[in-house]
């Protein structure tokens, strides 16, 4: 045996023994090794054999300036040289100074404040906790609950699990935090309301203002969104949907927090999401594409409102963690944002988002294919049993189709992106900032083989 196939062969049974990966089935390694990955450059990353991928999901929506980008290990680097780390608890540092004036810069409104933490999951949670403190200190300490949609999802933290609308990955955590409730999903496809009418009535932004009246305006903290969701399928809001929201929470004098986890950083064309769409948020929370996942980071941007009670002489936000505004992570995604403005990378998403949709639409033909929906580099095909009637699958169907057949078929043909069934079962796409042409096609005829072959496999297997 060869040292290298040694090696290889070594790194897998060790990440089978020892590894407990994030959201994964353990017991599926047991007779398939883990697919351990190397190296990345550009939109490709390859595994401990060699075989390249193309990373149709930025790794987890994240790497937006592609991966091996010596700038950004340059940033860490010379940031490690001259301040591996300091807290910022009562005391501040360059790269943190300078990250959060240019995102005030850039945020919409009067979103002139950011706390910055480890990951998405801690800025969300730390959202709520803002936004509880803060109706406290002005005298409606009722104000505790949080409304949020159905099936998106928010964290996994138990604050940010009970903002989650996912059931299938809070049951096993149950009970959680008290309070969290959840309102209709801009689901336009299987919406009962109006999915048969030529338009959307916004029926599912008119249920945000029942909850809010079901359960008390007096009770109600916040609203937490995504701009386009994420689970279930990159749902885009119908035109006026978030100007009805921000109507509403206006109405009650709720909090609209804009969970832009996913959505920031160009996922969307734009620096923030918000801005695609045109609504102001009181709080927006990001991540991940901030610093490309060159180094972990999030945060919470927050308006003047908000902050305003904190000015106050004895008042504190009782929230702190060691690795929020980390020197080296606020370094990396100084240099990351410095990339994308250089390279243009909110302008090349918005030039080139009209052809990714069109190639994708081509695909509508596959008889699996029910939906293709999303914007920007962020998309989702949903998968039907049937065309006609928007067939859905079964737990076994969904079991076959999504675990048994697509994922090991679509990681064989060289790409990687995600096939969900958290709601209906979807294939999501989400590359890095700078695809073009020549990746969009290979995505494009990788799932029209695949896709292909599943609907003659599913047909003869029914």
């Amino acid at each position: 045996m060869c040292y290298e196939f040694r090696m290889t062969t070594e790194l897998s049974e060790r990440a089978a023994r020892h590894l407990w990966m994030h959201f994964s089935r353990l017991a599926g390694f047991r007779e398939h090794e883990v697919p351990v990955i190397v190296r990345g450059e550009g939109c490709s990353v390859w595994d401990q054999h060699g075989t390249r991928y193309l990373d149709g999901l930025s790794g987890l929506f994240t790497v937006q300036v592609g991966h091996g980008r010596p700038e950004l290990g340059t940033a860490a680097h010379e940031q490690s040289d001259r301040l591996a780390y300091f807290p910022t608890w009562n005391f501040a540092h360059e790269p943190a100074i300078e990250l959060a004036a240019r995102l005030a810069d850039a945020a919409p409104g009067d979103l002139n404040r950011v706390f910055f933490t480890p990951s998405g999951g801690d800025a969300v949670e730390t959202a709520w906790k803002l936004a509880r403190q803060y109706w406290k200190l002005r005298g409606q300490p009722s104000r505790t609950k949080v409304i949020s949609r159905f099936l998106a999802y928010h964290g996994t933290s138990m604050g940010a699990l009970s903002i989650t609308g996912v059931p299938a990955i809070k049951t096993p955590f149950e009970p959680l935090v008290p309070g969290a409730i959840k309102v209709q999903t801009p689901y336009r496809y299987r919406c009962h309301d109006c999915g048969h009418l030529d338009a959307c009535t916004l029926r599912c932004a008119d249920d945000l203002e029942l909850r809010i009246q079901m359960e008390g305006p007096e009770t109600v903290a916040a609203v937490f969104m995504e701009p386009l969701q994420n689970t279930g399928g990159a749902f885009a809001p119908p035109e006026g949907y978030w100007q009805r929201v921000r109507e509403i929470c206006d109405r009650y004098d709720v909090l609209l927090v804009s969970d832009e986890v996913i959505c920031a950083f160009g996922r969307l064309g734009y620096v923030f999401g918000s801005q695609r769409y045109g609504y102001q948020p009181d709080m927006i929370t990001f991540a991940k594409g901030v610093t490309s996942g060159y180094a972990p980071l999030g945060g919470v941007m927050i308006s003047d409102r908000i902050a305003e009670p904190f000015l106050a002489d004895t008042s504190m936000f009782l929230q702190g963690q060691t690795f929020g505004a980390h020197p080296v992570s606020c370094a990396v995604a100084n240099a990351n944002l410095d990339l994308m403005e250089r390279d243009d990378l909110y302008g090349h998403v918005r030039r080139h988002e009209g052809t990714f949709r069109s190639m994708l639409e081509t695909l509508r033909d596959i008889p699996l294919v029910g939906d293709v929906r999303g914007e920007g580099y962020f998309y989702a095909i949903e998968l039907v049993t049937d065309q006609a009637t928007k067939g859905a699958f079964d737990d076994d169907q969904a079991e076959w189709l999504l675990r048994g057949y697509l994922s090991p078929r679509l990681s064989e043909a060289g790409l990687i992106c995600r096939a969900d069934d958290r709601g209906e079962p979807v294939i999501t796409l989400s590359p890095p900032l700078i695809a073009g042409p020549d990746e969009f096609e290979f995505i494009v005829s990788t799932l029209r083989r695949v896709l292909g072959d599943a609907s003659v496999a599913f047909a003869a297997r029914r």
